[in-house]
């Protein structure tokens, strides 16, 4: 139940980012799961694009991590930043054969899109661990 949990807060977190970045980062195309029903069906897009991210984030960022250790060491922690970056560019790079996933207009827009989705990440998590006390 706790990973359901954190894929929708990660789902969230991607809607909301597409809203405040605009054109720059978003999620596209639609399954067709209901048919005449657009909203359920980006719902779907959204939870899809979440889970590929999680996969990504459990298997490449602590290979990344461990790599780039010293570099993360040197800049007091500002290289997450980037290694986070590098975690939603490879999430588009993934999912750019298919007829949905994410589309980001660059290095520097996926790295605004990891502050975003990080920040509204954590309040997610920590609505919801105050919400199970």
């Amino acid at each position: 139940m706790n990973f359901l949990k954190r894929l929708i807060v990660t789902a969230v977190a991607f809607w909301l980012t597409t809203i405040f970045l605009g054109d720059h980062f978003d999620v596209v195309g639609e399954f067709n799961i209901v048919s005449g029903d657009s909203a359920i069906n980006k719902i779907v897009v959204f939870l899809a694009v979440a889970l590929i991210f999680a996969v990504v984030n459990a298997i490449i960022k602590p290979i990344a991590t461990v790599v780039a250790f010293p570099i993360i060491i040197l800049t007091l922690g500002l290289f997450s930043l980037v290694i986070n970056a590098g975690m939603i560019l490879l999430t588009a790079w993934l999912t750019e054969s298919t007829s949905w996933g994410i589309e980001v207009d660059g290095f520097w827009w996926a790295v605004l899109a990891a502050i975003v989705i990080s920040v509204i990440s954590a309040l997610g998590r920590a609505i919801l661990r105050a919400d199970s006390d």
